[in-house]
């Protein structure tokens, strides 16, 4: 593996674009190859195993581009698939369940934890086991809210409506003690605002985006992958459908202007 090459992110849609944003405040001398799969999304609505066929058409295109690291930042396929992926690949894989679990095991003060994230990522059961393990004595509550995926994609993020939404997935856990909330899903973020005002202060919020930037520094770090390099950091953003709405929802999840979108085909 070679520490010039570029990570690659992977996410069904657009929504990954809040763990690239955290990776490029963490990580800015690193290159990157951001690919959404808007042609098959959702994937939260898929079969496990779809979503692993799914996601193995994904990495292995991003692997033939070079990739020194694969990020997996679809809390449904990093759910699924991870270790598919894993065993797919010559290169490290990491998902943002485990990352996103250990840090709210570390703030949670030993009452409840309250995972939010998409019907999918719930059913899973993936971030309660990850948290069973890592704070055994905590109380785990999930609770899925799907509206807050539209919400975010159309830049609903904050005021009546996203204080309503959130008010309903999640006023009765502001009732039930909760004091760490993990966003379990990658556009969640966007509203953590208006989510944080309905749990009260005195709940700490995890941002998974956040923690996997850090895991991702810490495993570049123990590999000898950092890249050591003047020159501006390379960025490119692929996706395999209607780009130009890509290019749109794109900037808001990244903060900052996404000046080319290409298009590409994954083969199976």
């Amino acid at each position: 593996m070679n520490a010039g090459a570029p990570i690659g992110v992977f996410d069904s849609g657009v929504g990954g674009l809040t763990v690239l944003r955290a990776l490029l405040a963490r990580l800015p001398r690193e290159h990157t190859i951001y690919l959404g799969d808007t042609a098959r999304v959702p994937y939260g609505t898929r079969s496990g195993e779809v979503v692993v066929r799914y996601a193995l058409m994904s990495a292995r295109h991003l692997a033939a581009r070079g990739i020194k690291l694969l990020v997996v930042a679809c809390n449904t396929v990093s759910a699924h698939g991870l270790h598919a992926l894993a065993d797919a690949l010559p290169i490290p894989v990491i998902g943002v369940i485990e990352p996103g679990a250990r840090m709210a095991a570390e703030r949670s003060r030993g009452g409840c934890i309250a995972v939010l994230g998409t019907p999918a990522t719930i059913a899973s059961g993936a971030y309660q086991a990850a948290l069973r393990r890592l704070a055994p004595l905590a109380t785990v509550i999930a609770r899925a809210c799907p509206l807050f995926v539209p919400l975010a994609e159309e830049g609903w993020t904050d005021g009546e409506v996203p204080g309503l939404v959130a008010e309903r997935y999640l006023g009765d856990l502001r009732r039930m003690g909760v004091d760490t909330a993990v966003l379990g899903c990658t556009h969640y973020p966007l509203l953590s605002r208006s989510i944080a005002q309905v749990l009260g202060p005195h709940v700490s919020i995890v941002d998974s985006a956040e923690t996997m930037a850090e895991a991702v520094a810490a495993l570049l770090a123990a590999k000898g992958l950092l890249r050591d390099g003047d020159d501006a950091a390379q960025h490119r953003t692929l996706c395999t459908d209607v780009p130009d709405r890509f290019r749109a929802v794109a900037e808001r999840f990244l903060g900052r202007p996404v000046t080319e979108v290409e298009l590409v085909d994954l083969l199976p």
